[in-house]
């Protein structure tokens, strides 16, 4: 048979693929490998040695020694100096803080939380849902000698929190759905609870001693886009009571809604 094409049928063209032929392969290895450690230290609360990051990934020290360099160098790492171990510095969050909705959403909320924290002399954050997990995207500590500190980028579930029932019971149905599936019978009672009262207070279920008010903050379709959370500790040297710190936070989430249109 010659290689000649026959009459009324297409030649193929120099460098075309066949239909049956596998799909092109456009990976690239350096930046799986980076991704790879990324995802890795971002899911542990502490720091991994080159070796358990290269066992972890399934990868040679060799194989990750030299990302790990480019990932420090780019400041996505920070190796701490006498143990060698690595972990992610606050450079992924600083990016993310480069979106145009977090940056407005922050810029709208802290003038209202500072007010707050002012006035009730009570610590509040600001959480936003982020891939099925409340994500603290800003903080305003008390201006009292005491007071509950939650670190801006902490991130916590979306189940058992307060927040996160707030989140789920008030924010864009098409983001919540996917996430409200997967909570528990108890849980997705407890979002219908919030629901129905319009705020969430609690006891915090990770920290003894703090009752998390909860309210929620509205974006201009509607829907709530972020979670004001007071991490209310009672003590004897309290300014407020907590039937003042709901007024006041409901106030407080209130402004923020409106500087967001809503």
């Amino acid at each position: 048979m010659s290689g000649t094409a026959l009459p009324g049928s297409a030649a193929p063209m120099p460098g075309s693929q066949r239909s049956d032929s596998p799909a092109p392969d456009y990976s690239v290895p350096a930046l799986d490998k980076a991704l790879d450690i990324l995802e890795l230290l971002a899911a542990r609360s502490g720091g991994l040695s080159q070796a358990a990051i290269a066992e972890a990934v399934g990868r040679s020290v060799s194989q990750v020694f030299r990302v790990l360099q480019t990932l420090e160098g780019r400041g996505y790492l920070v190796r701490e100096e006498r143990s060698g171990l690595y972990r992610l510095s606050m450079q992924l969050f600083t990016l993310a803080h480069r979106q145009e909705p977090l940056r407005g959403l922050e810029t709208a909320a802290l003038p209202a939380m500072r007010a707050f924290a002012d006035e009730v002399r009570q610590s509040c954050n600001l959480g936003v849902l982020s891939a099925g997990r409340v994500l603290v995207l800003a903080q305003v500590e008390s201006p009292a000698n005491f007071g509950f500190r939650v670190r801006v980028g902490s991130e916590f579930p979306l189940e058992g929190t307060a927040t996160g029932a707030v989140l789920a019971a008030f924010g864009e149905e098409s983001v919540t759905e996917p996430w409200l599936s997967g909570l528990s019978r108890g849980a997705r009672d407890r979002v219908d609870r919030v629901r129905l009262r319009g705020f969430e207070r609690a006891d915090d279920s990770l920290q003894p001693g703090i009752t998390d008010i909860v309210f929620p903050v509205f974006g201009r379709g509607g829907s709530a886009v972020a979670a004001l959370t007071v991490p209310y500790v009672s003590t004897s040297f309290s300014a407020a009571r907590t039937h003042q710190v709901e007024a006041r936070a409901r106030a407080a989430a209130e402004t923020i809604s409106g500087a967001l249109g809503h």
